[in-house]
């Protein structure tokens, strides 16, 4: 996991000034890249002194994985309540589809964030993100599709872990088409339609029943 990187001065900052400036730098680097973004623009555009910045952060590398850490936490968070829900596997599913879409069109940023980190050419960085982003999210859904094959809710020929692994996959290109460039551009030449008028609740049900075939249809 990855260590907490900023410094007490930054602790010791009001909350509205953290979220400005992990906000602030949540733009510049999904906008940049880690390489190009620029932490004197991000101090001039959260309203502090470059001075202060580097009090409040050692590196960029520190205040890059501060962002990330941020961008993190509000999806896992989300996510966390409704896998320790009791409700059948479809339906925390359902929510989870939905969740997505919301979030995905709310926290845009976030999302073309964690875009640009998978282009990461660092092996090292590269494993450290990986470990940070995906370990919390691969357990939820691992223990959930788990304990909904003891409960036979779900077919008995599956594997846990695998179908967790493709249903992710999934729902991360799922926020990808609601929020970066590309992949905004593919959805509409599969579908016909803007992302931007998708209306969420087709993209739920539709999802939702290809998942549900997954999840439920034997050989």
């Amino acid at each position: 996991m990855i260590e907490k990187r900023y410094k007490e001065a930054f602790e010791r900052a009001s909350d509205a000034r953290k979220e400005k400036i992990l906000e602030v730098g949540i733009e510049e680097f999904s906008s940049k890249g880690f390489e190009n973004a620029n932490i004197n623009i991000i101090a001039k555009n959260a309203g502090i002194s470059i001075g202060l910045m580097y009090k409040y952060f050692a590196t960029k590398e520190d205040l890059f994985l501060t962002c990330i850490q941020r961008g993190c936490s509000i999806l896992d968070n989300e996510l966390e309540e409704i896998m320790n829900s009791d409700e059948k596997i479809l339906i925390k599913a359902a929510r989870v589809i939905r969740t997505i879409c919301y979030h995905s069109k709310k926290h845009g940023n976030y999302i073309r964030l964690y875009n640009e980190i998978t282009a990461e050419k660092n092996p090292e960085l590269a494993k450290m993100l990986a470990e940070e982003i995906e370990f919390p999210t691969s357990r939820k859904y691992i223990t959930a599709i788990a304990q909904a094959y003891a409960k036979n809710d779900v077919r008995q020929d599956l594997d846990p872990r695998l179908l967790a692994f493709f249903l992710d996959n999934l729902l991360t290109m799922l926020q990808f088409s609601y929020t970066c460039a590309y992949y905004r551009e593919r959805f509409e030449i599969y579908t016909g339609i803007n992302v931007d008028e998708m209306d969420d609740d087709q993209v739920v049900y539709q999802l939702l029943k290809f998942i549900e075939s997954a999840f439920t249809f034997e050989k």
